[in-house]
């Protein structure tokens, strides 16, 4: 039986190697001729956090190439933006009036807000705008217009896919049996070092940049703090930045032999060029389809629009639906 995967991807700041590594290489992965799969970008998403428009233009652009550069064909995945779908909206409403209050004062990601505010504030909430407080919503109506059967997500979106199944079920136990009720696939957490040693992060300001320069990529690399051992000494791969993300691109043969020179007491300057090769070399084909795309000046707009053509009458088919279970549709 073929599944229905979908991904949304969160259009905020400039994709690095910890998204590549994380996100969209194994969920392309998952994109066969055997399943149907949706790739959208939550641009309404990033308004939870990003209030600089400018920004989020950017970042649209820039995550909608690192995804087609990465090898997301338009033509065996569907490939839309939320916002050009208003039935998502309609139905979050709708999900809205079924979710629990209760469901979503335990979402991980309010709950330390307001655990960080209550330590140096007399309000829990400050700060706190109900984008964040109702963002599994939206994730739920994002899942569930389309019908998805799979939903690969991280460990840390595991309970907001919870969240999701829970939603729908209270809607079809309220009303009918409509929406489909979608499985997560949880990924492993791949924790991506970034140059100062803490997971790569945007807001950490550590990233190594995916669609870069091959000279940006070598200054990147360059500034990975390391220890003070001398070449010729020693060095323990555990916890080691470079020898982690060196892992992550090498051949099993050759992070053995990355290994060993550890032990030799390769020089860090040496480490890093052989981590600057491994990343380039994996990398030069995306950079230039990269490229090639960005020069074309029309690409996004033509590939937005081709693909809520394809998608919104599945959503308009089930807002109907919906509209017809909770009694606003036509009257006889």
């Amino acid at each position: 039986m073929r599944k229905r995967i979908l991904t949304g991807i969160t259009t905020t700041g400039t994709p690095h190697i910890g998204n590549y590594l994380g996100a969209i290489k194994p969920a392309l992965e998952l994109a066969g001729p055997e399943n149907d799969s949706y790739f959208f970008l939550a641009d309404y998403h990033a308004l939870i956090k990003q209030t600089d428009p400018t920004e989020i233009e950017k970042s649209v652009k820039n995550v909608a190439l690192a995804w087609l550069s990465s090898g997301l064909d338009c033509n065996q995945s569907h490939f839309y933006r939320q916002s050009d779908i208003p039935e998502v909206h309609e139905l979050t409403w709708i999900l809205n009036c079924s979710a629990a209050k209760g469901l979503l004062n335990r979402a991980h990601a309010y709950k330390a807000l307001v655990a960080e505010n209550a330590q140096s504030q007399n309000d829990d909430d400050k700060a706190i705008n109900m984008g964040l407080f109702s963002y599994p919503v939206l994730m739920a109506a994002d899942i569930l217009i389309f019908s998805a059967t799979h939903v690969p997500v991280g460990p840390d979106q595991a309970q907001h896919m919870e969240m999701a199944r829970d939603i729908a079920g209270k809607f079809n136990h309220t009303y009918s049996n409509v929406l489909t009720i979608p499985e997560g696939i949880i990924q492993n957490d791949i924790s991506v070092p970034g140059i100062d040693g803490r997971k790569m992060s945007k807001s950490y300001q550590n990233i190594i940049p995916f669609l870069s320069s091959e000279k940006v990529l070598q200054k990147s690399i360059a500034k990975i703090v390391t220890n003070s051992l001398e070449p010729g000494q020693p060095k323990d791969p555990k916890n080691c930045t470079l020898f982690q993300l060196y892992s992550f691109f090498a051949s099993q043969e050759d992070v053995d032999s990355m290994h060993q020179a550890y032990k030799d007491g390769i020089g860090w300057g040496d480490a890093k060029k052989e981590l600057y090769k491994v990343i380039n070399d994996e990398i030069i084909p995306i950079r230039e389809r990269y490229l090639d795309l960005n020069s074309q000046s029309d690409l996004l707009n033509d590939l937005f629009s081709d693909g809520a053509r394809k998608v919104r009458p599945q959503a308009k088919e089930l807002v109907a639906k919906l509209r017809e279970a909770i009694g606003i549709s036509k009257v006889e």
